[in-house]
């Protein structure tokens, strides 16, 4: 311990040193002078890096926006084959549209309304009447029969017979314009039977040999009405060809001038489609697609 002392105060007896120097990093260096030479040919490398860094990097560049040009040149190409396609298979399934229901502009209104139709109150009063002649018929012809058998007088026999004669004439159509102009009820049944006649026989004719309710039922997608639950029987029995053979009452022939004038009008909006159609094919170069319906043979 009392070394330690002594030490101590050896140390704070002796002088400060100076300060010592190590050795550091090397000094920095002098740039060199720049010659004129040096200087003239500085700006000609620069330039020719200039003119050659294009020239390496075109052909790059070109193939960079060579190769997203060349994919839309191709989808393009591709959307407008599809698009051509499409047009050309519309077109197609239109002109089969016009072709199988065509038929339906023959269609005669008048024909198939039956606006002369007797109607249930001319019937009712015409039965009436002949119900009427009947009756006083058989009243004439049962005096006469009682006169025969001796329960009435001769005069009164004899009178009913006359009645009965004269009764029988005014039954004849031709007497009976003579003094009336109304219908009797068998003028009327042979009327509605001859109108029903001339409506299933034009009904057939539209018909044809291959339907055309059916067929018309495929345009449905341009009048909605056609799609209605209510012609499924028409629909049916026009598929299986016996559609004016179940025609039997004014009602099914007002339905199916009803179906039909439907069809009418979803007859025009198809050809007005089909021409629109037409139209944008010529207007695009698709002379396969704008190409005329067959005529029907």
């Amino acid at each position: 311990m009392a070394e330690n002392q002594s030490k101590a105060a050896n140390q704070a007896n002796e002088p400060a040193q100076a300060p010592v120097l190590r050795p550091g990093r090397a000094a920095d260096p002098v740039p060199a002078p720049i010659t004129a030479g040096a200087q003239a040919s500085a700006p000609v490398s620069a330039s020719q890096a200039a003119e050659n860094a294009p020239s390496h990097q075109a052909p790059d560049t070109a193939a960079k926006t060579g190769k997203p040009l060349g994919g839309e040149e191709s989808r393009e190409a591709d959307s407008r084959g599809t698009e051509r396609v499409l047009a050309e298979s519309r077109q197609r399934k239109l002109r089969l549209m016009l072709r199988q229901c065509d038929r339906v502009l023959l269609m005669d209104f008048d024909l198939l309304a039956m606006n002369g139709w007797p109607d249930n109150f001319t019937m009712a009063e015409a039965r009436r009447g002949r119900d009427l002649w009947l009756f006083s018929a058989l009243i004439a012809a049962a005096i006469f029969l009682s006169g025969l058998t001796g329960f009435v007088p001769a005069w009164i026999a004899g009178g009913g017979f006359g009645a009965f004669v004269i009764i029988l004439f005014l039954g004849i159509p031709a007497v009976r314009r003579i003094y009336t102009t109304k219908p009797s009820y068998l003028d009327l049944i042979m009327t509605r039977r001859r109108m029903l006649r001339e409506a299933r026989q034009h009904v057939a004719h539209l018909e044809g040999a291959d339907g055309l309710v059916w067929q018309c039922a495929r345009m449905a997608d341009f009048n909605p009405a056609l799609k209605n639950t209510r012609f499924s029987n028409l629909l049916r029995s026009s598929e299986n060809r016996v559609l004016s053979r179940q025609l039997n009452r004014r009602e099914h022939v007002r339905l199916y001038l009803i179906y039909l004038l439907e069809a009418e009008k979803a007859y025009s909006r198809v050809q007005k489609a089909f021409f629109e159609g037409n139209q944008e094919a010529i207007d695009q170069g698709w002379e396969e697609v704008a190409a005329e319906p067959d005529p029907r043979t």
